[in-house]
């Protein structure tokens, strides 16, 4: 058993599609499986599945949903001057303060995610 990656890019993050049929489209990450390292994003991959009737009095369809694709495949996107645009990822260690339950505080350091593009923590 191998260890578990960990992924730059998170559930929520606006990303672009950058090869496959679906190059260019922008989405919203709605899943990520770090296991198999990819990602499902809204309205990218779409496939056709055949739904069987389960119960009696219902009927069959066919349901359309988004299939996974692996993560090399998008790149995170930042606003900058009003316009989208690809970025990679890094991580900067920030100087936090934490208070303890009895009230008194100490220095930690917390890892954040920065666009390497802009500077800017996203």
């Amino acid at each position: 058993m191998t260890a578990k990656k960990s992924l730059t890019i998170k559930k929520g993050d606006q990303v672009r599609v950058l090869s496959g049929k679906d190059r260019g489209v922008e989405g919203k990450v709605i899943a990520v499986n770090p296991e198999t390292e990819r990602v499902i994003v809204e309205g990218v991959n779409r496939i056709k599945r055949h739904q069987k009737a389960l119960q009696p009095g219902t009927t069959s369809s066919i349901i359309t949903k988004e299939a996974p694709i692996h993560v090399s495949n998008v790149a995170l996107l930042v606003e900058v001057d009003g316009e989208k645009v690809t970025t990679r990822i890094g991580f900067r260690r920030d100087e936090v303060t934490k208070k303890r339950a009895d009230g008194s505080t100490y220095k930690a350091q917390r890892s954040v995610r920065v666009a390497k593009r802009t500077g800017e923590e996203i």
